[in-house]
């Protein structure tokens, strides 16, 4: 990957690297972010913060002034519900190889790729929802998640995330009896 930071400022609830070659190597070597008409990478708070703790990424506030690893992941919880329990899903599936990208036009958190997938080359294996292990989903909810991944032609993901950040995945399928 690139051996030098990409530049990024936070705004609103995207990081938007500089047009760089640098950036463009974040995109093509691993799938980060989305690329804008101008070049710039538009990444999610989830992508922008694994990035960072990876030290690839520097953000910059509107003011031109560096947010560390601590105060992005601050920023980012107060901007996005469940910002932590999504992030522990992310950075998990990341560290594991796969891409993961956002599914918000999917009705889920994030959608993922089978390992050597690039997104725009195939379509994603699974659609993922991250919960805590605390949270109840009530059957009509559950059906709904799994409508979705059906209708999609996706595995539902389930990311049951424990008080100590630890990941555990269930993938749930339609079957014919």
């Amino acid at each position: 990957m690139a051996t030098t930071k990409v530049k990024g400022v936070l705004s609103d609830k995207q990081v938007l690297t500089e047009n760089s070659d640098e950036a463009r190597e974040l995109f093509d070597k691993g799938r980060y972010g989305k690329v804008m008409d101008s070049g710039k990478l538009q990444l999610s708070l989830a992508e922008a913060l694994y990035l960072l703790e990876k030290k690839k990424l520097e953000v910059l506030d509107g003011r031109n002034k560096v947010i560390d690893f601590e105060s992005f992941y601050k920023k980012a919880k107060r901007l996005e519900k469940d910002f932590r329990i999504k992030y522990c899903v992310f950075k998990n599936i990341r560290n594991r190889g796969y891409i993961i990208k956002t599914a918000l036009k999917f009705g889920a958190d994030f959608r993922v790729y089978d390992r050597g997938v690039k997104p725009g080359e195939d379509h994603a294996k699974w659609i993922v929802y991250p919960v805590h292990e605390k949270d109840v989903l009530t059957w009509h909810e559950f059906a709904a998640k799994n409508r979705v991944a059906h209708s999609t032609k996706k595995r539902l993901l389930i990311g049951i995330v424990d008080e100590e950040d630890d990941v555990t995945y269930y993938e749930i399928k339609w079957v014919r009896p």
